[in-house]
């Protein structure tokens, strides 16, 4: 006879909290584990996860100047005038992506400055 997932949670909803502690203190010696080494680690990945290496830089509108805009993408991607005219014109659209924080806060800021709006994710 084989138990379900769902009766063991339904006995173990039935206990009392320090039946459960004991429950698990016994899996514990049982199976060689703690259920806090449990909760560290999926601390650790969450953190991981948190920390964020690669950006992608996206231009969402090219503001007033847009000329100035053009050439602020054209120097920072190195593309030629008609290409650059067409990230611009048709923003939103991603500039450079998977670069490190720096360069995508320097790009977002040399945009900024021409009267472009960026977004970094």
């Amino acid at each position: 006879m084989s138990i379900t997932n769902e009766q063991i949670l339904d006995a173990v909803a039935e206990m009392s909290v320090m039946q459960v502690v004991e429950l698990i203190e016994a899996m514990e010696e049982k199976f060689g584990v703690t259920a806090a080494a449990a909760v560290v680690a999926g601390g650790a990945a969450a953190d991981a996860a948190e920390e964020q290496t690669e950006f992608d830089v996206i231009l969402t509108a090219a503001g007033p100047n847009k000329v100035q805009v053009i050439k602020a993408v054209r120097g920072a991607t190195g593309l030629g005038l008609k290409e650059a005219k067409a990230v611009v014109d048709n923003a939103p659209s991603a500039l450079k992506e998977g670069v490190d924080k720096a360069e995508a806060d320097a790009l977002k800021a040399q945009l900024e400055e021409a009267g472009a709006s960026v977004e970094i994710k």
